[in-house]
């Protein structure tokens, strides 16, 4: 543990800072886009339209986040299943699973408190609500639809950073959470991940089926990593981008 944390310690802080930034972000974009009072909100009346607009933002976010500097050194996992299915697939050592995913949960958390401080009790509004991730009206199709989604998100990662189009995972992560967000947020809140649902029902005080979004990421996540090995297709690094400068701590290769 004392080993892991003296030397990899600047990833575990951008992880978290990395996941903090993406919920800044989604507390923002939330707040402009679903608040009764804000001139997007009125602007855009269609809740179809919105989520589209969401998405952008959000997909946007993402992506700017896994090619940043930060992102390309610590892979921009920014999820604790994410995390668990390459300390499952053993491109991640348990110890670096561990503080990431501290870190995520830590980050995420912080993220939506300091958003808080720039613009409650916007964030705080019903229509808003810290941008929380609550199911619809079927909590089954919302497990279901959970898993379903980071089950393709998980397959996509694993199989194109393993292919010739390495370099684009990033973008294609991107789109499928702007596609995502516009498409299937209606049935389940649109989480993909524990620390993102954390980060905004602790604040807004709303646990409503805080099981799934424990669960269903994970499982989904977990169940496309076990399919991969299955199959025995090849195993890229623990990152989304991982042919830059930065130095990869999963697999060794120094920075330059």
């Amino acid at each position: 543990m004392r080993e892991a944390l003296g030397r990899h310690w600047p990833e575990y802080l951008i992880e978290a800072a990395a996941l903090g930034i993406f919920m800044m972000s989604a507390c923002g974009f939330g707040a402009l886009l679903w608040h009764p009072d804000s001139p997007a909100a009125q602007a855009v009346p269609d809740g179809l339209a919105r989520r589209f607009l969401m998405g952008l933002a959000m997909g946007g976010t993402a992506i700017a986040l896994i090619y940043s500097p930060w992102g390309q050194r610590s892979g921009a996992h920014m999820n604790p299943a994410f995390t668990l299915t390459f300390l499952r697939l053993g491109k991640v050592q348990p110890w670096d699973a561990a503080f990431y995913a501290a870190a995520q949960f830590v980050g995420g958390l912080a993220g939506v408190v300091l958003a808080a401080a720039f613009i409650d009790p916007a964030l705080a509004h019903p229509a808003v609500r810290y941008v929380v991730t609550a199911p619809g009206p079927s909590l089954t199709l919302a497990f279901l639809a959970e898993v379903g989604m980071t089950f393709a998100m998980m397959t996509m990662v694993l199989n194109v950073t393993a292919g010739p189009l390495a370099k684009l995972t990033g973008l294609f992560a991107g789109a499928i959470v702007c596609a995502y967000i516009t498409i299937e947020a209606p049935i389940s809140g649109m989480s993909l991940n524990p620390a993102r649902t954390f980060a905004s029902a602790l604040p807004a005080m709303d646990f409503t089926a805080l099981w799934i979004y424990f669960t269903a990421p994970l499982l989904g996540m977990l169940l496309a990593g076990e399919v991969h090995a299955w199959l025995k297709r090849p195993r890229a690094c623990a990152k989304y981008d991982h042919e830059n400068r930065q130095r990869c701590i999963f697999c060794g290769k120094p920075a330059g």
